[in-house]
């Protein structure tokens, strides 16, 4: 069995892996239990006992480690050894640490590769070509409040022109969404929090997704109406319309303005229709929320597979989660195009650090409880099974939060690893599909972008069926590769592009999702 680890390029498992354990990399500490260990089970390929329960997901020492002594995965430094670890022991909190990180530990093997387009592969998705040349996945009216003020007016716009039962008449029209949020007014007008909720609004009215906006403010915010008309002017979206609940004479009249102008939208928007276009068109976002022990064995290294295709046949990926690449940001800067792109890359792990600080964190206050009970213990070793998303492209940029991505290729995106903020970074960014991995069972979506959810783990798929698009769990046992399951991600994502509906959007996620990043004083 072959698998795609952190460390670029096809990591050969070890042969002689017992069938309940994997072990990643020939010169790894430890193994992964495929099933929970009972103490005293002899694994024969390991020659070892187990010394204690191990559960699914987990790690087991496969030598005796003394304390201090680093601890590998993948092939890759995840932490050092909190006291000594006997053979057969399991391996989680209760002795590992995160330790000093040991970027010096990597040998020469990152290297930065796409594949040979395998024959067959589908080229061309059916999309919406916009006036302004952008290629949508939906055709979308977006009802975007520029203050929490005007949150419950966009909601009422979009509840009522959708209950009413116009739509039926619109086919071609995917749906109204109202994007609201908490923030808008008590900050610093020309400070960084509303540089970044500027941006962010502006990427979404501009995102190819939407046919049409309409902004509704209150008349009085600091994120007032007609500064976001400038900013608009400014990074060239098209037209936005505008609507103050002031001016209009109160919550009714504002409801009846903006379900009017919606329904005047409606037969321009339905008018748009779905053709042939490139897949270098797509800008696929790669996400991951719930982790497991499994992540960085199956789904994250498959959806690199599925990236790398993407980016070889022209098209876009976008990385994000800086908190969660942590320990591993030189893997992906050894694969920079040039020395500033890595250079960016490594400057904003120095913000994180700065930041974290500031607010009395620790980069290694994640993993999350749920990571952790899945079989994560250090951020090394999160973020070498996440950063195995981005596949083994070369990095060609480094984005910041919600910034208009204007280059091809795999790129970076500076976003936090809570998801709904992250995600909203990206499609503010210009991301026009999705691909969510999952191993503890994340349900999300994320109008007007659909989003794909893959299952670490056959039995997350089994649990929670309506939630997953793809199993991604026989990797484990050898049934499948990771290439094979690339390839049906890849295909996946051109079917969700071309309109096929997601395990999300058949139920309906993505209007609370939306959720710029804060930050700044509130004042």
């Amino acid at each position: 069995m072959n698998t795609t680890g952190a460390t670029s390029g096809t990591t050969t498992v070890d042969p002689r892996h017992d069938p309940a354990t994997l072990r990643l990399h020939p010169d790894d500490d430890v193994a992964v239990a495929l099933r929970p260990l009972e103490p005293g089970l002899a694994l024969d390929a390991l020659e070892l006992t187990v010394a204690g329960q191990v559960p699914r997901g987990h790690k087991i020492a496969v030598r005796d480690l003394p304390a201090g002594a680093a601890v590998r995965k993948y092939g890759q430094v995840i932490g050092v050894a909190s006291r000594p670890i006997g053979r057969g022991e399991h391996v989680h909190a209760h002795n590992l640490a995160i330790g000093t990180l040991a970027r010096d530990a990597v040998g020469d093997d990152v290297v930065s590769r796409l594949p040979v387009l395998p024959e067959g592969l589908r080229l061309t998705f059916d999309g919406y070509r916009r006036a302004e040349g952008r290629a949508g996945t939906r055709n979308y009216i977006g009802v975007l409040s520029s203050v929490n003020c005007s949150a419950t007016v966009a909601r009422l716009v979009a509840d009522q022109v959708t209950r009413s039962g116009v739509l039926a008449g619109y086919p071609n029209v995917d749906g109204v969404v109202a994007l609201t949020h908490p923030t808008g007014c008590g900050m610093t007008p020309d400070g960084t929090g509303m540089e970044m909720l500027r941006r962010t609004l502006s990427g979404y009215a501009a995102h190819p997704n939407f046919a049409a906006v309409i902004v509704v403010g209150l008349g009085c915010e600091v994120n007032s109406v007609d500064g976001l008309t400038d900013r608009f002017t400014r990074d060239g979206v098209g037209s936005a319309q505008m609507l103050t609940i002031q001016a209009a004479g109160g919550t009714r009249a504002a409801v009846r303005d903006g379900v009017a102008q919606v329904r005047e939208l409606l037969p321009q928007v339905n008018a748009v229709h779905r053709e042939p276009l490139p897949v270098s068109e797509l800008i696929l976002g790669l996400q991951c929320g719930g982790s497991d022990g499994f992540s960085g064995i199956s789904a994250n290294p498959a959806l690199g597979v599925a990236s790398d295709l993407l980016v070889a046949a022209g098209g876009t990926s976008v990385l994000g989660e800086t908190p969660e690449i942590y320990g591993a940001e030189h893997l992906l800067a050894r694969r920079a195009v040039t020395p500033e792109v890595a250079e960016h890359l490594y400057a904003r792990i120095r913000w994180w650090e700065e930041y974290t600080a500031a607010n009395n964190a620790s980069m290694d206050n994640n993993p999350s409880p749920g990571n952790k009970a899945g079989g994560l213990t250090t951020i090394l070793e999160k973020s070498l099974g996440a950063a195995a998303k981005g596949g083994q492209a070369p990095l060609a940029g480094v984005y910041e939060y919600a910034e208009r991505v204007r280059t091809r290729g795999f790129l970076f995106m500076d976003t936090p690893g809570y998801d709904p903020v992250s995600v909203t970074g990206m499609v503010a960014g210009g991301a026009n599909v999705l691909c969510f991995t999952t191993g503890r069972g994340s349900v999300f979506g994320c109008k007007p972008v659909p989003c794909l959810k893959l299952a670490t783990n056959s039995e997350l798929y089994r649990q929670m069926p309506d939630d997953m698009d793809l199993d991604c769990g026989a990797i484990v046992d050898g049934s499948v590769t990771v290439e094979e399951v690339g390839r049906r991600i890849y295909d996946a994502v051109v079917d969700a592009a071309s309109g096929e509906q997601t395990a999300s959007e058949l139920l309906g996620f993505g209007d609370n999702e939306f959720a710029p990043w804060q930050l700044g004083a509130v004042m």
